[in-house]
């Protein structure tokens, strides 16, 4: 699990700020940048910070961006960075102010001057901070140099903490969904998956693992149709978190956890198939959200699936034109093998709806390539059969700055899935793939359920760094999923 950073909550101490050594970020409103801290720091500075904060370069700064001034004279700080931050700036904003900061962190501590913000202004502040400081290392054989503490000087410190409790549990699902989804496949296996799961037990969450002979008993001839390739055998992991009224039907979050996609027989090309360690992303956002609720105590009755699969070419592989049977009844004609996560999701779904009886169901998989040449990195994609969960969940993923992007459902695309042989194909030609993807997974899903599909193969991970993450898994989802959950189903 990663830590990246430690941050503490603090009055500031403005007499101390000439010798403070390290780094110094200053957090300035342009329109009233006189606070107490700016005073002393520019009197010690003799003019310098007032002339840096006049220049062309700090007052072209947007909302969240910072103006690094190396090695300032008068101070023995080896930095001071200059955040413009106004006082009415977003939650979006406050959070970029913080992750500048944490992208510039070093092992030396770090001095944060917030006094002029308000409390939730620099809790939402100390979130993006964490977000962005998290660096994957476990796989580095140089010598791992911890980031130095970092101090938010506050003028109610205990306020700011209170505020920036839960957004720690939340950052901790974020650094849970990142770290699975970062790791290799040789270390991430179907049986570390679930063992990683297992261990949220601590957390007071209820954890069970399927594995394939219960699988088997039960029906899941899709899922099982996928991982019979290799030698980690599959698994379905349930996570149940009872925070909520007894006897009230959870909300239901559904992951599609491939370890490694070769595209069985059907196989990717060389070129990138490296990344396709994070097929199991959907899976990662659902231990994170799960992880996030427990730590922060959620007033809700929330269950987790996921189906933990390795889609491997081998002489005991599914094939194209072979015909599998699902849970739900339902036979399918596998026409393409790399199309196998709407197989793991089509049995999970089912077993998630047939169990539980779920006031909702929310999935969640690195889907298609189709989603990305639809909608780039930027945004997810949203299918939905339930107008007021797809807007609730557009307008959560919206507040925490998560792009997602409503796609269009119908019959006509439906109608692609038909099959000589079974009772459907799993897929139906290149246009509209990412569509009819998810038209696919509709089939599994009961009458009158509300349900969303989220297609996160386009933002699961980067390749460059954004504004909350270095470069590779994102977390996406986490922070979106959560504020669903404590928006709309958390007993008040």
């Amino acid at each position: 699990m990663s830590h990246p950073v430690a941050i503490q909550f603090q009055s500031p101490q403005i007499d101390a700020l000439a010798s403070q050594t390290g780094r110094i970020a200053l957090l300035v409103d342009a329109a009233k940048p006189a606070t107490p801290a700016a005073k002393r720091l520019d009197k010690a500075m003799r003019g310098g910070l007032a002339r840096a904060l006049a220049s062309e370069a700090f007052t072209r700064l947007k909302p969240g961006e910072s103006l690094d001034l190396a090695f300032p004279a008068g101070l023995a700080a080896e930095a001071l960075h200059l955040i413009h931050l106004p006082k009415k700036a977003s939650v979006t904003e406050a959070r970029k102010a913080g992750a500048a900061i944490g992208r510039a962190l070093t092992p030396a501590a770090t001095l944060v001057l917030a006094e002029a913000q308000t409390n939730a202004q620099a809790a939402e502040l100390s979130f993006g901070l964490a977000l962005r400081a998290y660096d994957f290392t476990p796989h580095k054989t140089a010598e791992k140099k911890a980031l130095g503490p970092v101090t938010l000087a506050v003028t109610a410190p205990e306020a700011v903490a209170a505020l920036a409790s839960p957004l720690a549990a939340v950052a901790e699902g974020v650094f849970f969904t990142r770290d699975l989804v970062n790791e290799p496949a040789n270390i991430l296996t179907t049986h570390d998956f679930a063992a990683r799961l297992a261990a949220m037990q601590e957390l007071g969450l209820d954890v069970e693992i399927l594995e394939e002979d219960q699988l088997t008993k039960l029906g899941m001839g899709a899922l099982l149709g996928v991982g019979q390739g290799s030698e980690s055998p599959s698994k379905v992991v349930v996570m149940q978190w009872h925070g909520g009224k007894k006897g009230d039907a959870p909300f239901a979050l559904v992951g599609k956890g491939v370890v490694f996609d070769s595209g069985g027989i059907s196989i990717k090309p060389a070129g990138g198939m490296e990344e396709m360690t994070m097929d199991m992303g959907g899976a990662a956002v659902v231990a994170g959200v799960m992880r996030s609720l427990a730590l922060r105590g959620a007033k809700a009755n929330v269950v987790g699936l996921v189906g933990l699969v390795e889609n491997m070419p081998d002489g005991r592989a599914q094939r194209p034109g072979d015909v599998v049977k699902s849970m739900k009844g339902d036979t399918i004609e596998v026409i393409n093998t790399d199309a196998e996560g709407r197989l793991v999701l089509a049995d999970v779904l089912w077993y998630a709806q047939d169990r539980f009886k779920p006031c909702g169901v929310i999935n969640l998989a690195t889907l298609t390539g189709a989603i990305i040449i639809a909608l780039g990195h930027e945004h997810t994609g949203v299918f939905s059969n339930d107008d007021a969960l797809a807007g609730a969940f557009l307008k959560a993923a919206a507040a925490e700055g998560e792009g997602a992007w409503r796609m269009p459902m119908g019959q006509a695309y439906d109608d692609k899935l038909k099959s000589r042989i079974a009772d459907m194909m799993n897929v139906g030609g290149r246009d509209g793939g990412a569509i009819t993807a998810a038209q696919f997974i509709k089939r599994f899903i009961k009458d009158g359920m509300p349900w969303v599909h989220l297609d996160i193969a386009g933002t699961a991970l980067l390749k460059s760094d954004s504004t909350l993450a270095p470069k590779g898994a994102t977390g996406w989802g986490v922070m979106a999923l959560n504020r669903l959950i404590r928006d709309q189903y958390e007993s008040k």
